[in-house]
This record gives C-alpha cells, structure tokens and sequence, in this order.
C-alpha cells in the first residue's frame, strides 16, 4: 500500500467500506448527482437492535490498499454499487459483463454489491434481480436511499455472521495465520506446529475480531478484544500487528469519549454512538444483541482496564507508531495513525504533541511518490498544522505544496493550483491581500517572507497569462512594502511594475477570482506619501462676501432654546469639518497637499487630480515630478464646481507606474486637516483691475491690517499731483449689476488727499519749525528735513450680480495706493511783522530746500524765490489778516473731539489751511519738470495765527469824512474844522462797553522826539474824549468830534483808552486803533498874499 488515505480518522475504524463507481459511459455530473444521494445514507440503525452501522464511500479506491483488509478490516471494500447507463436492451448484455469485471475487481472482499441502471426499459428492466436496481433516467429514481439502506442491511448481516464465526471460532491450534501482503513471503517454510507461531495466530485473529466487533458496533466487545490481542501480540513480539491492535484500542476509545468525532466538518453529521445506547446496563462479553454503551460508564469501563483514557490513547498511539516505524512497507500505516492521533490532540488542544506526530510524519518514507501525492502529503500536513493552531508551519506546507504543483519535473506546471495554495497561505503568515489591514498599527509578521511569498504570487498569475493580477499583486507589494524595500529592490519593483502595466494598466476596480476570492484595489497612497490637507480660500479679489442685512436675518431660525444637547452636537460635529469660507460655482478652487516622495528617484506622477461628492465638480489633473527623497514638498490641485451646495473633498487620485488610484483621506494616516467640507455659492461677476501705474511689489502696511490683492507705488514729492486711471474689465460671465466705490485712507492726518481722482501727496508740514537758536546749516538739520515717507490709501469696489446677488452675495476689489513722499520744501521758521495797517501784516517764511535740485518758490502778489539745493532763504509776504471767526463751524464738532486740546489743535490746523489757501504759495523744480503746491498748515503756532488774525474790535478813524491809516496821510487848511469820526465794530460774540477814548495830538520830529505839547497849535471843537456806551455783538457805535489846526506842519493823533475795568480781561489787540498823520497846509488866500 503506497497511497495513504490523509483524511483518515480514528472512529473511521467502525466503518465498513463500501465502493461507489461508475460502469461504462456515464455523464460526471450525473454521477456525482447520484453519489451524493448514496453518501447520504452514512449510517444505519439495524432493526430489532440497538446497533449502528456506520458507512463509509469512496468512488475511487485502489485494489492494492484492499489487500490490507485482514489487517484493518475498515480498509476491506465489503460493498460496490456500479452507477450505470444502459439505452436499449442490446447493450445489456455488454453492460452486466462490465459488472461483473468491476466485481472481479475486489471479488475476494465483497460481501455484496448492486449494480444501478439508468435508462433501460422493457423485459429486461422487469426481471426482478437483488443485486440490480433499474431506473427509467436519472431524474426518475426516487428510491435510491431506501435501496442503499437495503444494501446496507445485506452487508451488516455478512458482517455479523463473520464476527460471529470467527469470535465462536473453537478450532484452537487450527486458526489460520492473517498476514500483510509484504508478510506472506516471509512465512513459506515457518514452523506452523510452534507455540509461538499458534500465538501469533490467536492474537492476529482476536485483533481481527476486535475490528469485526467494532463494525458491528459492538464497542465493549472491540474492547475486549483489543486487550487481549495486545497481550498475546506483546509475548510473541509481533510487532506490526501489535502496533494494529493498540491502534484499534485508541481508536475504540475514542469513539467511546469523543462520539462527536475527531473528523473536524464530517464530525457534526455524525451522532453520539452513546445515545441510542441502553442507559446503565453493561454489556457482557460475547451477547449477541447489545450493542452501544452509555456514556455513564466510562468510570466502570476505565477500572475494568478496558476503555483507555485520553490520556493513554495518546501513549498507545505513540507505541504503535514505533511499532510501524521498524517496518519500511508500512509507512503508510504509520503516516495515517499519526494523522489520526493528530486529530485527536486537536480535539484534546494539545497542540505542542500534536506537532511532534506531524513531524514524525513530515520524515516518514513512503517510496517514490509521484507528484500529484507529493502535494497531497504537503496539503494535509499544512491543514493538519492548521487544525492545531501553527498557521506559519501550515502556511510554510501550504507553499512548499505550492511550489510542488510546478516542480521541474512536471511537463505541465500547475500555475493555477499553485496560484490558489499560495493564496492560502496569505493568512498564515499574517498577509492580507486588503491594503486597510496594513494602515492599523504596527506591521504584523515577517516582511522579508512577505515580499517573497507576494513575488511568487506576481509570478504565478503572470505565469497564468493574468497580467491583471500580476500588477495587482505587485502594487501591493510596492504599498504595503514599500518600508522594508531596499533602494535597489525598489527600482526593481517600479520597473517591473512599469512593464507590466505598458501592457495592462492597472486600475481601481476589484478583480474577483473564478472560486470567488476578490481582491480590492490598491491605491498608492505612499507614492507620494501625503502629510496634510487643506483647502485654500479665493484669491482675497474673488473671496465672496454676505450682505449684513442678510446674514442677520438668518439668524432668526436658531433655535430659541438655550441648551439642546443634541443640537449642539451635531453642530459640533459639523465645525469640525466646515469650513468657514466659501467657494463660488464657476471659480477655479484650490487644495493644497504636502507631500514627500519616499524613493530614491525622481517620481513622476501623472493625472493626479481631486475626488469630491456632494456637487458636480471638474478636476483640472496635473502633473508633477518629485525629486528624490523630497521632504515636504507642496502640491496645489484645482477644480471648478459647476453646481452650488456643499462639497466635499474625499481624496485624490493619481497615476503612478501605470496604476491608477483613488486614495481617500479617510484611508491616509497621520493626515493633518482643517476640513474637508466647504459650502460653494452661486455664480458671482469677476471684475480685473488695471491702473495707468506701474504694480508695485509693496505689501500692505501693518496699520492697515489687512491684505491687498494689487497695488499701485508711486513716487512724489510733498505737494505735488499725480492723476491715476483705473480700468474695470468684466471677466467673467455674469453681468455686473451693482458696482460701488469707497475710498479709506490708512493715516487721519499725513495720509492720501483724494480730491476727486487726482492723488495728492500731504501738504501739510509735519516737522515743526526750528526753534530760534538751532543752526540750519548742520548736517543733523539737514538730515532732519530728507526723511522719505511712505503713505497709503486703499480703494474699494463692491460688486455683484447674477445667482449670487438672489442668494445676498458680493464680492470686492481692492486696490492700494502707495506714495513714496520724498521732501520738497520746508518752512523751517515762521515769525510776523506788523504792516503799517492794522488790516494786515509781514508773514515771514524761513524756507529750506532739502532736495538735490535748484527749487523755485512763488506766492501770489510775490516775486519767485529761487533755492539752490540744500539752501535757506527768508520770504516776505504782506497779508491781509483773516477773520477766522467767520469760518463755517460744525454743530457737533465737538463730539468729534476726546480733548479740548485736540479740539485747539484741529482748530488751529483749519486756520492754517485757510491761510495756505490765501497764500497760494507753489513749488516748482525746472530740471525735473515737477511742481506742486506748499501749505503752512501745521507749522504756524498759536502766536502768529494771533498776529494774523483780524481783531474782533474794528476801530476805524475818519477826518472829514475820509477814512485813515497809519501810511495814508490826511490834508487839512489850517483854520478849518476837520471832522473826526472814531467807529467801533464789535465782531466777537459779547457785549463789549463802555469805553472811554482820549485823543492826544503830538509832533514827531523824527529824531526819538515826540511834542505833546500841542495847545497853541491844535484845539479841539469840543471835548477830546469820547465815550462809547456797550456795543452789542455785531453791532457798531460812532463818535464823533472836530478838530482845528492853528499852524501848519504834520501832526499825529494818538487815540488812547481810558485804564477802566470794562476792558481788563480782553486782549490788547482787540485795542489797537490806527495812528493818524494830519498835514496841515496855507489856505490858498494865505498863500497867495
């Protein structure tokens, strides 16, 4: 016997075997159809007993195995049923001759044997035959359980009556000897008439006797049998039959303590042989009618030393492997008891025994097997590991049987089956064939024999002309392995790779095997390996905004509730992956990865795009080339939604050595995002800005804390004017409906003046004039005055339209105005002279010219002034002093205002401006071709805005009617009466009054001496003091007198206030009347004479 039966276990012993073949032509599917209804009847409860008959099928069973029957009788072929077909009563004849060859076959064994007959009909189909079922087909044959179960009956009446005769067998010294088949050249010339050859005949007989006991189900007798076998094969040292009988005594003991059978999936269809037994009675050796044992008694039985315990079993099994082992033509005999005590140490989970047996059977010789056997003997040993719990070592069987399906020796390799037992072996070595296993914690078993069991799965289904498979196993390999792969082993796999896939790309749908296996795709997330996500906002220019009125009015649905547990968390859940910007439909949108290239060359990856769900979105792919071993590197890629709604950003995909993926972010780990979900609004308008000035690289300024999309630089000096076109261009595809302008200038008081469009620099002076003792002439002065400033203002369109503007969105443009102020002019002191009017002054300029060319300064009513560079000189401009009390004042100007003192200031800057206004003072610079404009404004101090202003109290002096000043002289005739008139106009906004007026006439002799000695010259028509009653606001008094010259000559009238409390607390200047110059001539009679 060369070909062991691997599934073989211990309660197969009680079986009888019964052959299943077919006879002449008969369809596969239809046998086997008809097989498995007969291998359904496994066992048979035999009438007027309590005994079962256990059966065991096999449709293909070797003559050379049935000639050990004497020696295990479970291996005896008792019964053949020959399936057959058989169309017309001329080819019966044919037919049954076929049978009876079958027959012939295992004649010397069989106790009976049916043939089954499809498709013959007619007399020969009516005689009535034991040993022939006829059927019409093979779909009418209804009764081919009961005619098994018939047939069975048949064999166990055999079976009884052989047992029956060989246990009453009392011949004594003439038992026959029962020999193996290697055995019966051994025994020619033996002593026949020996004690020990009589032993050894009684002892194979009781042995044999043991199995005929247990196929009868008669367990205790098996026993019995067993125990004595044992004891009388010991003494004889007939080692190979002692070695059956202890394996027929375990296998009785395990039939008696695992009913359920050691088996593994048959043991569930095989019930308890202890359950139909008799409950507490003991069977007594030699009865002929009982037959099972209960399962109470395994106490009674272990102390009549009968039924072994499952620890003995284990021992026994352990001696009559030794025993087999001395025989080298009973391998197969020792392979399968190890096979069997295996199965029982797997139902006993002592898994480390277990394995001692299956390496005894790894090194069990069993001859020159072919290679069919070889990979048999591998399966099962690697199911049998399996079993025990060692799925390496039954991965390890599993390959090596794998391996052997395309040894060198086979003309024609197995790839498929070596293929499928290489599959099998994945679990074993803590390999799945889904890429999510490998992103859970650290990596799971032995990379190295990974790789290589992965490298023959690449090579099998190649071999097996599947290029589709070979690629999704070698972009596994590459995924998951990537880690463990050396430099040079991984430019082996990408080539590889690339090959592959120039024939057949690789892809993302799921590959289903033929036997049903499925293998996910393998998305390279490691190629380039992604750190962090994020969805980048609008260019600031294209960012939408909502309308305030609006987004207020949304609020209204919130819930009223304070506290809602479970509103709070789904809107928990919802800001943890909302983003709180926008998108717009129709807009190019941006995501931004940072990824790294892990291999030691260049990546090239192609197409690699956006995968969104929630709107219709067009990914724009993109292509990029990461050097080697990059480090983070950023990668933008682009899409535009073409619907409105919320998107979501699930992942990417990319095309890497010819093998597109999908990788979703929720399969990325160690990714780092903001979000993922963004909300895309309706399409908007998209405005493009262009200026007629240059852009300017400038960012914004810290003050202006926020962030511009363009700007414009320019360079002036201070007072000059620059004109700037802006172009508004409509981009877009939606008409702009709504399109408002609004100006901010970044700085109160030294920003952009915007009159109209024209940009101007700052007139205004913000250094204060140089106090009197400080040189202009030092170079610190000078570097006080060349300071350049930069100033900003910051223009805004708001516009809208289309979709967007239904929905209360709008967007903005801004651009910013950046001025380079290079000084132009400074005044760097200012001081006053009174003119010989009290209606006006000298304003004195102190002007310096800081710029590096020749600057020419003009005022109205004035001659041009011209500066070298660096160079101060002093303008003189006679003004009319101002009444400022006449300026417009603000009804709330002071709430404008923190301070009084800010409030002073701001007034006294609007009073420069007016008097900048008035001066009218410009710049010009020939050899630049530039000019602007000077101001005074914020260098003029409280002291000579004083002396500029015109005094509230107007005092003007009339002679004859005429009015007169201080450089306009008045003629009169010596002897006439002059009229003189004094008029008070009171501008300020209180009463002023009374007053008291003294006019005094004196000579000048110009000479330092004054005359006020003027009685005999000058008299007065009446009083010479005048007295003013009050004089409300606005309002006006005159007094008036006469004066008489007696002699000619020039004379001056000093009017001079009485010292009285009505004016003690008001200004000196609003006190200053005009002096008067009186020339005094001849009459023209005098003259004459």
């Amino acid at each position: 016997m060369s070909v062991p039966d691997y599934m073989q276990c211990a309660e197969d012993h009680q079986t009888v075997l019964v052959v299943v073949q077919p006879v002449g032509i008969v369809p596969e599917d239809q046998f086997f159809k008809i097989y498995k209804r007969i291998a359904s009847v496994r066992q048979l409860s035999i009438r007027d007993s309590q005994r079962l008959l256990f059966i065991r099928y096999r449709h293909h069973y070797l003559p050379e195995n049935n000639e050990w029957g004497d020696f295990q009788t479970h291996r005896k072929v008792v019964g053949l049923i020959a399936i057959t077909t058989c169309s017309s009563s001329r080819d019966w004849p044919q037919t049954a001759d076929r049978f009876h060859s079958q027959k012939d076959v295992y004649t010397s064994t069989l106790y009976d044997s049916r043939l089954l007959v499809f498709g013959l009909q007619g007399e020969v189909a009516e005689q009535s035959r034991t040993d022939m079922v006829f059927y019409p087909s093979f779909e009418e044959c209804s009764d081919v359980e009961r005619r098994v179960e018939d047939f069975v009956e048949s064999i166990f009446i055999v079976l009884e009556s052989k047992r029956l005769d060989r246990a009453t067998d009392k011949s004594g010294d003439k038992i026959s000897l029962l020999c193996v088949p290697f055995e019966k050249k051994d025994f020619v010339g033996l002593d026949t008439d020996s004690r020990h050859y009589k032993k050894r005949c009684q002892g194979r007989m009781r042995k044999h006797v043991g199995d005929l006991c247990l196929q009868a189900g008669m367990l205790q007798d098996a026993l019995v049998h067993y125990h004595m076998a044992v004891e009388l094969l010991r003494a004889v040292n007939d080692f190979l039959w002692l070695g059956g009988a202890l394996e027929g005594l375990c296998s009785a003991s395990v039939i008696f303590h695992y009913p359920g059978g050691t088996a593994g999936k048959a043991a569930g269809s095989k019930p308890s042989v202890s359950q139909p037994a008799d409950a507490g009675k003991r069977h007594r050796p030699g009865a002929l009618t009982a037959s099972g044992i209960s399962a109470d008694t395994s106490a009674e039985i272990g102390r009549a030393k009968n039924c072994l315990s499952p620890e003995d079993i284990i021992e026994k099994y352990k001696e009559a492997i030794s025993y087999y082992g001395k025989y080298k033509n009973a391998g197969v005999i020792e392979l399968e008891a190890c096979v069997k005590a295996v199965r029982v140490l797997a139902i006993q989970k002592r898994a480390r025994e277990a394995s001692e047996f299956l390496q005894n059977a790894v090194y069990i010789n069993l001859g020159q097997l072919s290679e069919e056997e070889k990979i048999q003997r591998y399966s099962i040993l690697s199911e049998l590991y399996e079993l025990i719990g060692f799925h390496r070592k039954s991965a390890f069987f599993k390959r090596v049987a794998a391996m052997q399906c395309v040894a060198p020796t086979i003309p024609e390799p197995g790839w498929r089956a070596c293929y499928k037992l290489l599959l099998e072996t994945l679990p074993g070595y803590s390999l799945s064939l889904d890429p999510k296993d490998f992103t859970k914690g650290t990596h799971r078993g032995w990379a190295a024999v990974q790789m290589r069991l992965l490298h023959e799965l690449v090579y099998a289904s190649r071999r097996m002309g599947n290029p589709a498979l070979s690629v999704r196993h070698l972009s596994f390999l590459l995924q998951t392995m990537l880690d463990f792969l050396s430099d040079q082993e991984k430019k082996e796999v990408t080539q590889s790779l690339e090959n592959y896939t120039s024939k057949c790309p690789g892809g993302m749908e799921v590959i289903t095997l033929p036997d049903g296996l499925t293998l996910p795709p393998v998305p390279f997330t490691k190629l380039p390996i992604v750190r962090s996500v994020k969805l980048l906002n609008l260019p600031i220019s294209l960012q939408p905004h909502k309308v305030k009125g609006l987004l207020e009015g949304n609020l209204s649905n919130a819930s009223p509730f304070i506290y809602s547990p479970i509103l709070m968390q789904s809107r928990g859940e919802e800001r943890c992956k909302k983003i709180d910007f926008q998108w717009v439909q129709g807009d190019v949108c941006e995501v931004q990865l940072m990824v790294y290239n892990p291999m030691p060359y260049e990546l090239r990856v192609e197409n690699m795009g956006l995968l969104t769900s929630g709107v219709e979105f067009e990914s724009l792919p993109a292509a990029l080339f990461l050097p080697a071993e990059s480090g983070l590197y950023p990668v933008t890629l682009v899409g535009v939604p073409r619907t409105a709604g919320n998107i979501t950003v699930n992942g990417y995909h990319t095309s890497v050595f010819g093998v597109s993926s999908d990788c979703l972010l929720e399969d990325l780990a160690n990714v780092k995002s903001s979000g993922c979900l963004v909300e895309v609004i309706p399409s908007l308008p998209r405005l493009q800005l262009s200026t007629s000035l240059p852009r300017s690289t400038h960012s914004s300024q810290p003050m202006s804390k926020e962030e511009l999309p363009s700007s414009v630089s320019v360079q002036l000096f201070n007072g000059e004017s620059q004109q700037l076109t802006i172009t508004l261009e409509n981009i877009g595809s939606i008409d702009i409906e709504t399109l408002e302008l609004t100006s901010k200038i970044n700085s109160s008081k030294d920003g952009i003046s915007v009159t109209g469009w024209p940009i101007s620099s700052p007139l205004r002076q913000v250094l204060k004039p140089r106090p009197e003792s400080k040189p202009l002439g030092s170079e610190s002065g000078k570097a006080e005055y060349s300071h350049v400033k930069t100033l900003e203002a910051v223009l805004k369109f708001k516009y809208s339209g289309g979709p967007g503007k239904v929905e209360g969105y709008y967007r903005e443009l801004s651009l910013g105005v950046h001025v380079n102020v290079e000084p132009s002019l400074f005044f760097t002191r200012v001081s006053t002279l009174p003119a010989t009017s009290t209606r006006q002054c000298h304003l004195l300029l102190d002007i310096f010219n800081p710029t590096e060319h020749e600057l020419t300064v003009s005022a109205k009513n004035n001659q041009d002034l011209v500066l070298h560079a660096s160079e101060c000189q002093r303008m003189a401009i006679q003004v009319d002093r101002f009444d400022f009390e006449s300026l417009p004042q603000a009804e709330q100007q002071t709430l404008h205002f923190s301070s009084p003192k800010q409030l002073q200031e701001e007034r006294q800057l609007a009073h420069g401006c007016q008097i900048s206004s008035k001066l009218g003072i410009c710049w010009s610079i020939p050899s630049l071709k530039r000019h602007g404009e000077a101001s005074v404004e914020g260098v003029l101090n409280q002291l000579v805005l004083e002396h500029l202003q015109l005094a509230p109290l107007q005092w003007d002096v009339l002679l004859s009617g005429k009015p007169c000043d201080s450089d306009v002289v008045a003629e009169c005739t010596v002897g006439d009466a002059v009229t003189l008139e004094v008029k008070l106009t009171n501008l300020s906004k209180n009463s002023v009054g009374p007053l008291a007026l003294t006019v005094v006439p004196f000579q000048d002799y110009q000479n330092g001496v004054q005359n006020y000695d003027m009685d005999e010259a000058v008299t007065f028509i009446g009083s010479n003091i005048f007295y003013i009653d009050t004089v409300k606001a606005k309002d006006s008094c005159v007094c008036e007198g006469a004066l008489l010259f007696l002699y000619t000559g020039d004379f001056y009238l000093n009017i001079r206030f009485q010292d009285d409390s009505s004016r003690r607390g008001l200004p000196l200047a609003w006190f200053t009347l005009p002096s008067v110059h009186i020339r005094a001539l001849d009459t023209p009679l005098q003259a004459g004479a």
